[in-house]
């Protein structure tokens, strides 16, 4: 039986463990987790999420005091039109999050940087050109784009000196997503380097509708793999969502992948941004405690457990220090359902808004708990210990599990 080893995804020149860890925000990803990918031979993601505050805790940089400061005076006014980024600050986050990350860098596997369109930050046109321009100064590998079609990412970029050298990848969730970039971008002459194709079994945001359920893996890879052989494109698909073994890897690397993405068994690694006591509750989680959601002011689907901290939480909207869900016009769909809240109950202390959630506060504090559909079968890839508990791995060890298992077994760790 083949193993993942077995195979490599090429990238250009380039040759790898076809091995991608997902670019999980806000620093859940961390540069850590992403070092251990790249010197294994695979690629990691770090996530410019919120980079300001990623900063702050990184290099104890001040960028979110300072523009709390700076607009301290808004914070009760429901108006945040007003609130905007410095662009120069945004750019030096960027390059410090991802400079410092690449200068760290060993082995021959890449780093890669996830970049949401949907974090529009006030100002998307702007701040999008600036995020990608700063990674691509600061030595990033390749940028995958994530989080909205990108129909005028490549655009922005099309005058940077390595727009052609460094791989620029995207996430679709059909074959019509993967179209329509395609034929937006068509005068550039620049294709992607590689295409993640996530399905609806992968954690966090989702790129379908709420009967996702009635949607496969398997059949978007094989449509999308079958259109790129009759256009004559040669462009790696990436297969993401619901691939929790070697062995699942393998299937759809013989069935039209040329690699895999893969994130929940790595949200309880110590190299994981996610506190220790959160990695436990996505241990414990069993199939039920998992749900998809419309609380994500993005407009997408989310799937988290069911017992996030974020749910029904009416916290006060936090857009002066932080802002990066703000539309072009300073709107964010949980402040229009906050200030419904606070409306309809103008004498409480505190108050619950069920249908959204201020996600840049709450992933900012680890509070929004999002995962993968297969989140409840993590325990089954550890030891429990005396305590109750479960034994926290490593990547490392994550990573080999996926590159040389076989006959879809898991490699528990060395009991502590």
């Amino acid at each position: 039986m083949k193993r993942l080893d077995d195979f490599r995804l090429k990238l250009g020149k380039d040759e790898l463990v076809p091995i991608m860890i997902g670019g999980m925000g806000v620093d859940i990803s961390t540069a850590e987790l992403a070092l251990v990918a790249a010197r294994l031979g695979g690629i990691g993601h770090i996530s410019d999420a919120m980079v300001h505050d990623v900063s702050d805790r990184r290099f104890d940089t001040s960028y979110i005091k300072e523009k709390t400061r700076q607009y301290k005076y808004n914070i009760n006014n429901s108006d945040k039109s007003e609130v905007k980024f410095d662009l120069a600050h945004l750019a030096e986050a960027t390059r410090l999050h991802v400079g410092k990350t690449m200068e760290a860098k060993q082995g021959n596997g890449m780093i890669f940087v996830n970049c949401m369109e949907k974090l529009t930050m006030n100002a998307p046109k702007e701040t999008l050109k600036v995020r990608l321009e700063a990674a691509l100064d600061a030595g990033i590998d390749g940028i995958t784009m994530s989080a909205g079609l990108h129909l005028g990412s490549f655009a922005l970029i099309a005058d940077h000196p390595r727009f052609r050298e460094a791989k620029l990848g995207i996430i679709v969730s059909s074959l019509r997503a993967l179209q329509l970039f395609l034929r937006k971008n068509a005068k550039l002459n620049r294709l992607p380097d590689y295409v993640i194709v996530e399905g609806p079994l992968a954690g966090g945001h989702l790129g379908f509708g709420m009967d996702w359920a009635e949607y496969d893996l398997q059949t978007i890879i094989t449509e999308i793999h079958h259109w790129l052989k009759e256009e004559k494109l040669d462009i790696p698909l990436i297969a993401a969502g619901g691939i929790f073994t070697g062995s699942d890897a393998v299937s759809f690397l013989e069935n039209g992948a040329a690699g895999v993405q893969v994130a929940t068994r790595f949200t309880v690694t110590k190299e994981c941004g996610l506190p220790d006591k959160v990695k436990q509750e996505y241990f414990k989680a069993s199939e039920d405690d998992i749900q998809v959601n419309q609380i994500s002011p993005t407009g997408y689907p989310m799937r988290m457990l069911k017992n996030t901290p974020a749910i029904g939480d009416g916290i006060r909207p936090g857009c002066e220090s932080y802002g990066y869900l703000l539309d072009g016009n300073g709107n964010c769909a949980y402040i229009t359902s906050y200030n419904r809240e606070v409306a309809a109950h103008p004498d409480a202390k505190k108050i619950s808004v069920m249908d959204k959630t201020c996600l840049c506060t709450h992933m900012r504090n680890f509070n929004c708990w999002t995962c993968g559909h297969l989140t409840y079968k993590l325990k089954d890839t550890t030891n429990k210990l005396e305590d109750g508990s479960y034994q926290i791995l490593s990547a490392e060890h994550v990573f080999k599990d996926y590159q040389f298992s076989t006959n879809n077994q898991i490699a528990l760790p060395e009991k502590e």
